[in-house]
């Protein structure tokens, strides 16, 4: 139960945050929970490969590549959802900095599902 209220706060932060920077565009909160479930799979799929391939990068970078890859994975979003677009890689890196940070404090608040 508290996964699904978690993709429905992350639908809701998607919509604030675009409506706070102007370089991500979403139609509706229906397109915010695509969004949410679509970097839900990214993040399983995509990302665990992109980091192992630039792991020598990230260590030389003391970790900061890591804000390249979510950029990416954001990017790599709005190219598969329809109704979702960032307008440039630099605020696909703060759109996920953002959605980040506001996921973990809401997320702390809702707690887990492990009993």
């Amino acid at each position: 139960m508290k996964t699904i209220i978690k993709f429905l706060l992350t639908a809701f932060i998607v919509v604030v945050l675009a409506n706070i920077l102007s370089g991500v565009h979403v139609d509706s909160f229906l397109t915010a929970l695509i969004v949410a479930v679509v970097l839900s799979v990214l993040d399983v799929l995509v990302k665990p490969v992109l980091t192992i391939l630039t792991f020598p990068i990230t260590i030389v970078t003391l970790g900061l590549f890591l804000l390249v890859i979510n950029g990416i994975i954001i990017l790599l979003a709005g190219k598969l959802v329809g109704g979702f677009h960032v307008d440039s890689f630099w605020v696909a890196v703060l759109f996920s900095v953002l959605l980040t940070v506001l996921q973990s404090i809401i997320y702390g608040l809702v707690g887990d599902d492990k009993k």
